[in-house]
Parts: structure tokens; sequence; C-alpha cells
């Protein structure tokens, strides 16, 4: 199986936005075992800026863009190192990939960037996607971490695509405000009522929310590729999602 994972900001970093190294380490020990048993896996990770935050010790999250891609070229050092450092330990050589719109748009990059990946997974390595938050701004930023993952999932033809977050999946309503909110196991369709069900960024270092998830999933479905949500705070989940049980969302893609 060709496996996209995305994971985002909220769960690779605490509150202080410092890094989650117990969150890391265990995605890295799944991924790494997902691709010992022969499947090829893209990790698309979100967190630069979160942790730019926590090692310039800023208070907040910058509000301005300079003030955003300072903190994502900081960032990008420290997730890059973690997730090198993590990989290694399981035996596992990984790539960074750094895109803007631009690089997806155009016809001649997009092919570029494709056969890279394609050549670095036939060697065995585990690329880790992100958007080059340091240049990417108006024109040229592809704006979040979910449409970049169905964006990669769609160009390398993956089988699945897996959004780890800090929910459960997809719920009827705001469960942090709505007791009756019930999670919805399987999605066929993406309809007005399902956006009008997803809220806003759920986390102060995050950028994206149900909405730009539930674009991704339509994205993927669109192409025929499945897609699930799941809680990431416990990464082994992705064990029971390959293996087709009930975990999180999931979303069907189009069969042609």
């Amino acid at each position: 199986m060709r496996l996209v994972v995305k994971v985002g900001s909220s769960t690779l970093s605490h509150k202080t936005g410092k890094v989650n190294l117990r969150i890391i380490d265990k995605l890295c020990r799944v991924l790494a075992d997902l691709d010992n048993g022969g499947n090829e896996v893209i990790l698309v990770s979100s967190g630069a800026i979160a942790m730019g935050v926590g090692k310039l010790k800023l208070a907040q999250r910058p509000a301005d863009i300079p003030g955003k891609q300072a903190a994502a070229a900081v960032g990008q050092c420290e997730l890059m190192y973690a997730y090198d450092k993590c990989f290694s330990d399981y035996d596992r050589t990984v790539a960074q990939i750094l895109l803007t719109a631009d690089d997806v748009k155009d016809e001649e990059r997009r092919v570029n960037f494709e056969n890279t990946l394609g050549r670095l997974l036939s060697l065995g390595v585990i690329p880790v996607i992100n958007e080059n938050d340091t240049v990417a701004t108006g024109e040229i930023a592809v704006g979040d971490n979910d449409t970049l993952a169905a964006i990669v999932a769609v160009s390398v033809g993956a089988d699945l695509l897996v959004l780890l977050t800090d929910t459960d999946g997809l719920y009827t309503g705001d469960p942090r405000t709505d007791a009756g909110a019930r999670l919805v196991d399987v999605v066929e369709e993406i309809t007005p009522e399902l956006y009008a069900a997803a809220g806003g960024s759920g986390s102060l270092l995050g950028t994206g929310g149900m909405c730009t998830k539930l674009q991704a999933a339509k994205t993927c479905m669109d192409n025929g590729i499945d897609m699930v949500i799941a809680r990431g705070s416990e990464p082994a989940v992705l064990y029971d999602i390959l293996e087709g049980k009930s975990a999180g969302t999931r979303f069907k893609g189009k069969k042609i």
C-alpha cells in the first residue's frame, strides 16, 4: 500500500510549542514498522511554526507574516532534527521536501517533484513533506497541510491518506460544546450538512480545522482515494486503519 500520513501541529507539540518527543517517537516507530511490512510511507508534517515558537521562547504564535516565516525557519530545523533522530533509531532514512503551491501547479515542477518522490521511495527513504512556510505567502501558499496532503496523495496515486489530528474524527457537531455530538464512522459523500457541522481550528498552534479536512477528503474521494481522520495521540491507530478496522472517520473514495 502507498500510504500518505499527515500529522498536525497540535499533535506534534505541547501547548508550550515545544516538541512532544514521546508522540514523535511513537509515530516514527509505527511508520518504520509499516515500512518494514512492505508499505510505501510518505509523511506530511506540520509543526515548523509551532516548534519555532517554542524554540524562540515566544509567548504566542506571531501574527505577522515575517514573524511566522522566521519561526518556520527556526522550527523546521527542530522538526527535521527530531524526525531524523527518531527514524534513525529504527534504521530508517528520511528526506525533507518543502513545497509551495507553484511546485504542484506548474507542470514541469510537479513532474520533477513526483519523480524525486518516486526515486526516494524506491530507495527505501521515508519522505517528510511540509509547506515551505519560510517563503510561501499569498499566491504561492498552499494554505494548510491538510490540502497539501491531499495534493500529495493524488500526485503519487496513494491508496490511502490518513490525517492524524487532535480529534477522534468527524462529529455531527462540535464535541467540545455539544454533548449530543456523535462520531461519524463512514462518509460516502461530502454534503452541505457536513460542512455546517465543521468548526474552525481546534488549536492555537494549528492552522487547519475540520473544514480544511473535509476539503481534503473531497479531493481524495473525487480521485478514488480513501481518507481517514483519526486521533494522532496514539499513532498505533494506523495499524487498525490499514487492517480495515473501525477507527476514526473513513471517507470512501469514488471507484470508477
